[in-house]
Formats: C-alpha cells, sequence, structure tokens
C-alpha cells in the first residue's frame, strides 16, 4: 500500500514536522519555533505552532498524507473544559509546583510507583484539585497530555490518549488498564480513555482537511512522547540498545526484557511491544549550554577541546534548582563552580559534567537490572558535536553511534506509517 505518513513532534525548544513515504524514507522536513511572546497562553502558542507546520508543508505531500501521529513532552498536562478549551495554562514537564503532594500520592501509589514525583501527570492532577477556585475545578472534563491536546485539533475528539504519556498519570501499563487505587481519588471522571500509542482515533476533521488540503480519509493516530519518538527513529531495536537524546534537557532509553519502576531515582519504564523501553529524564542538557553560548560559540570551542582528557571540573549543570534523574530531587541546587579559566575549560567541564551524568543514569539502569548496555544511539543537537561525542565514549566505553534519524519526527512519523485501526 503506497501510504504517506505526517510526524509531528512538540518538543522543548520547538516544533518539527516530517513526511514519510511507504518505503519509510524522509520526503519533507519543516519546524517552527514557539511564539516569542505568551501572551495569549501556552497553549494557544501550541496552536498557532500546529498550524504554522501545517502552512510550511508543500501541498503535494499534504495531499497525499493518509495517517497522522504526535508526539510532545512527557508528563505536560492541560485542563480542559467540555469543549476542549484549557481552563488555565498548562502544567510543563518539569514543572515542580506540587511537589508537597507527592507523600500524599505515595500514600495510594504502590511503593516506587512512577507517579511518586514532583513533576508527575498525577501530581499536577492533584495540584490542580487542591488550588483552583471551586468554580474553576467544577468545569473541569479533561485532563490531557500535551499531545492528546493537539491531536484533539486536528481530530476533534477528546478524552483519548496514548499508554506511553498516560505512564505518568498512573496508568498500568502492565495489565493495560487504570488501577484501581488511581480511581479511587475522585477525579477519575477527568481520566483519558487510554489506547495503544499509533492506532488510527478518527479522520482529520473536515475543515482542517479541506484548509490545508489534506485527504478526507487522513487518519489521526494516538501519539507518544517525545524520547520515545526518538527512540522510534533513532534504529535501536535490540535488548541492550540504548538512545541518549542530547537536546534541550538530557534523556536515556534502554531497551530492556525487564522492567524496571523507581520513582526513588526518576526511573520509568515504556511498553514497547514485547520489550520494556527504562530509563529516565535529567534537567541538564543543551538549554544549559545555550544559556552561556551562542551555537557558532559551541562549535568555535567545542573544536579546541581535547576529549581525550578528563575536566577536572565537577559541575552539575542545571538552569534552575531540580533534577528529575538519576537524582530525583526537586531542590537539587545547580553547581557550576569552581570558575573556568577560560570559555574552552567550562565548555570542556560542562561537557563533561553532562557526560557523567548520562554515565551515572545508564549504570543506574543496569544496577536495578535492566539489561545490559550493549551500545548507544545518539539523537537530538547534542549528537552533532564530535567533541562531546568523544567524551562520552571515553566515559561509557561502549560503541557510540548517531541515531539513523535525529529528528523525533521522524519517529512519530514511523508511528503514523504502522498505524492500524
Amino acid at each position: 500500500m503506497n501510504r504517506v505518513a505526517l510526524g509531528i513532534d512538540f518538543g522543548t525548544s520547538g516544533a518539527r514536522a516530517a513526511v514519510l513515504d511507504s518505503t519509510h524514507q524522509v520526503v519533507e522536513q519543516v519546524r517552527c519555533a514557539y511564539p516569542a511572546t505568551q501572551a495569549d497562553g501556552i497553549a494557544e502558542g501550541w496552536r498557532k505552532t500546529l498550524f504554522a507546520l501545517l502552512d510550511q508543508l508543500s501541498p503535494e505531500w499534504r495531499e497525499r498524507v493518509s495517517a497522522i501521529a504526535i508526539d510532545a513532552t512527557s508528563s505536560t498536562v492541560l485542563l480542559c473544559d467540555a469543549q476542549g478549551q484549557p481552563l488555565t495554562d498548562p502544567l510543563l514537564y518539569n514543572d515542580a509546583r506540587g511537589r508537597s503532594l507527592v507523600p500524599q500520592v505515595a500514600q495510594a501509589a504502590p511503593p516506587g510507583h512512577t507517579v511518586c514525583s514532583s513533576t508527575s501527570s498525577l501530581v499536577k492532577l492533584l495540584w490542580w484539585q487542591q488550588t483552583l477556585p471551586p468554580k474553576v475545578w467544577a468545569q473541569a472534563q479533561f485532563l490531557l497530555h500535551q499531545a492528546d491536546w493537539l491531536g484533539f485539533l486536528l481530530h476533534g475528539q477528546l478524552g483519548l490518549s496514548d499508554y506511553h504519556n498516560a505512564l505518568k498519570l498512573g496508568y498500568d501499563v502492565g495489565s493495560l488498564s487504570y488501577p484501581d487505587w488511581l480511581l479511587s481519588l475522585g477525579f477519575s471522571h477527568l481520566l483519558p480513555e487510554v489506547r495503544e500509542p499509533g492506532v488510527a482515533i478518527a479522520s482529520l476533521s473536515p475543515d482542517i482537511a479541506a484548509q490545508w488540503g489534506f485527504p478526507s480519509h487522513c487518519q489521526v493516530c494516538t501519539g507518544t512522547t517525545d524520547s520515545i519518538a526518538a527512540f522510534l527513529a533513532s534504529g535501536a531495536s535490540q535488548p541492550g540498545d540504548a538512545v541518549t537524546s542530547l537536546g534541550s534537557t538530557l534523556v536515556l532509553k534502554l531497551l530492556s526484557t525487564t522492567r524496571v519502576d523507581d520513582s526513588r531515582y526518576g526511573i520509568y519504564s515504556h511498553r514497547l511491544g514485547d520489550l520494556w523501553l527504562v530509563g529516565g529524564a535529567s534537567n541538564t542538557g543543551g538549554a544549559v549550554l545555550r544559556q552561556f553560548f551562542s551555537d557558532a560559540e559551541l562549535v568555535q570551542l567545542s573544536a579546541q577541546i581535547d576529549p581525550t582528557q578528563a575536566s577536572p571540573l565537577d559541575y552539575y549543570p542545571l538552569l534552575q534548582p531540580g533534577e528529575r534523574f538519576p537524582i530525583n530531587d526537586p531542590d537539587l541546587l545547580p553547581r557550576l563552580t569552581p570558575a573556568a579559566d577560560s570559555p574552552v575549560a567550562f565548555l570542556h567541564g560542562l561537557l563533561e559534567s553532562m557526560a557523567r551524568i548520562e554515565q551515572q543514569g545508564y549504570r543506574l539502569l543496569e544496577k536495578l537490572e535492566a539489561s545490559p548496555v550493549q551500545q548507544v544511539y545518539t539523537a537530538g543537537g547534542g549528537a552533532q558535536n564530535p567533541a562531546w561525542t568523544a567524551i562520552r565514549q571515553r566515559l561509557l566505553q561502549r560503541p557510540i553511534n548517531a541515531a539513523h534519524y535525529p529528528e523525533a519526527a521522524i519517529g512519530a512519523a514511523h508511528l503514523a506509517l504502522s498505524s492500524r485501526p
């Protein structure tokens, strides 16, 4: 069947779209930054960005797209009314304002559950329940993840999610159901119906299909998270294959025959067929680098680093207090001292320290009995930095390969291309 699929990625720094033909070859890619100002609200900025991406796609490929899937940041959630309008600004993936409610969640959830984290979707929902004015809370009809809401804008159906996004809400990916302890918390009416990622939900809304020239039969599918989409694009396929996403944040994923979940360290497992995708997400990453260096400076200074030599600087690079993995501490302070002797030495220290965090993360996964790491694929902008790659190679002592495709949008397109009713 000569199918063409569209994958849309909403990451931490912007949105991208990729079109694949029936042979899984990339035939078009576009990207769009989020609005510079958020005067109309974060969600409205997402809406504008989504339709700006559709505008950029060429008509010749739009008219051939038969399936669409969206990935977005994990644990970014919205509380919506009956029409799907957000009642407040979304709470983003790294928002830890509900940290004081973690003990309350821990009393209900099994020990070590992934929801027992200050940034989990469930903690955010509980925070809304306890802080929103009663009149606003009473209007709430749907708790949606970022990918769910963006999909709703395309197909018009509310209350649907996928089990990758729903993991941090408390959905049991082992039994494929909401557990009784979660349903007893008093807001089960807000929880979305959960389906397998990459399953067709409905045809594209007729108005959108007509405005942008998509086929009327184009199906919108359940989506996934941005880091899983990056994994799907990487080429990793065997137990022991790992993917490090070096984007604004640092995300590790390891394909394992064993499931590992431990909220003490911010570790959780996604279901991927008969295997498990074990990992976690650190708040360190490229966003910290851009706080100090321009893209041009990163290229210039990285070329002056000797990656065979370890940096003596022991940093923990964060934009602000708070870490998720491999240390799960919402109050962990950034450590960027002592001062380096030069910009080159400072960048070397940052890259080395981030590589040590990656090394610590994979060692922890193996210690908790995930499949041993055999090779690491790298995705994200940091994959283009040869010095960083060499530093990571020295520390990990494993083969490091560039991802087959570096963009999460391509992974979302793969998901759409493989979609089924």
